[in-house]
């Protein structure tokens, strides 16, 4: 009998385009259902709901139309949905994570409430975010960043935030248009304007 064979660490990633869009985001244009939705909102969640919308573009600053991004959040009052998170959950069916594919513009959007407060493994607080992962054609790893919000006086003291140099902090700030609880976040995957993406 010949011994199965472990491989050594973690194995590679692989890259999800252009066939994932038929079962990870048909978005009505294929028989099938959407496992998630590129919204976070339940029927008892609490908190301001909010629309964060952008564009995604490539190392030419050309639009990419089959990325495919996930965002993963804390309720309102700053919970995960996961076991690890300890404090009680008010919102008891709000999961926190969504799905969702670029159009053919490069265009993405959720609908979610603002996150709150979450403290770092030392206790610090960080300021609301959301963690943002990008999948696309070609890239043999996801990409992972951070949507901070603009309107946040947190931000500046945020320790994650205080990483980044101070002139690519914009690359993660989501900018609140007009009155409307609407945040624009663009993401570039290359170039002078490269978002910045975390080692995770």
């Amino acid at each position: 009998m010949q011994e199965s064979v472990k491989p050594d660490g973690i194995t590679p990633s692989q890259t999800v385009g252009p066939f994932f869009k038929y079962g990870l985001t048909p978005t009505g244009e294929y028989a099938w259902n959407d496992a998630f939705t590129n919204s976070t909102l339940t029927p008892d969640v609490t908190g301001d709901c909010i629309r964060i919308e952008g564009r995604v573009f490539d190392g030419d600053g050309v639009a990419v139309p089959d990325c495919m991004l996930e965002i993963w959040q804390p309720d309102g009052q700053g919970r995960f949905a996961d076991p690890q998170d300890k404090r009680a959950l008010p919102n008891a069916s709000f999961r926190g994570f969504a799905r969702c594919g670029t159009d053919k513009d490069g265009n993405y959007a959720f609908d979610t409430i603002k996150p709150g407060v979450v403290p770092d493994p030392d206790g610090k607080p960080q300021a609301p975010h959301i963690l943002l992962a990008v999948f696309g054609r070609g890239m043999l790893r996801h990409l992972y960043t951070r949507i901070y919000f603009s309107d946040e006086a947190g931000n500046a003291a945020d320790p994650v935030l205080a990483l980044v140099p101070a002139d690519r902090r914009a690359t993660l700030t989501a900018v609140r248009e007009g009155g409307k609880a609407v945040y624009r976040l663009d993401l570039h995957l290359q170039g002078d304007d490269e978002t910045v993406f975390f080692e995770v």
